[in-house]
């Protein structure tokens, strides 16, 4: 009998190299505690006068964010609005201090940001049992 043919590599030294570890600990033991929050942003941004305006704020908002602070990010309210929007960011890491100053890094970034106010800033953690 040959050699099984792996979906999508195309050579052996690569599939070897393609292998992933199932090795994980579930949640909740130690050294594998997950820590998640949700941040939500509510901005105004008077300067727009279009859609197409803001969604260039936005965008330069949530690419930043997602670049420099390794951040999930999106426009996740208010998208037919051309003065208000609502901007999501998620964070996970091992630790709940990592988490929230990550968190901390975003909020102060988008509150320092010329172009928008900042109209609300909530956070929602994961609750994950032990």
């Amino acid at each position: 009998m040959g050699p099984s043919k792996q979906v999508g590599v195309t050579r052996p030294e690569t599939a070897r190299s393609a292998r992933v570890s199932t090795n994980f600990l579930p949640v909740g033991q130690a050294g594998a505690v997950l820590h998640a929050c949700a941040l939500s942003i509510e901005v105004h941004i008077p300067g727009t006068g279009s859609l197409k305006q803001k969604r260039a704020v936005v965008k330069h908002l949530v690419e930043t964010a997602k670049t420099r602070f390794g951040v999930a990010a999106a426009e996740v309210g208010f998208q037919q609005q051309w003065q208000r929007s609502e901007l999501g960011f998620a964070a996970v890491a091992g630790t709940a201090a990592h988490v929230s100053d990550v968190l901390d890094s975003v909020d102060r970034y988008v509150w320092s940001h010329p172009e928008v106010t900042v109209l609300r800033s909530d956070r929602s953690w994961l609750e994950t049992e032990t």
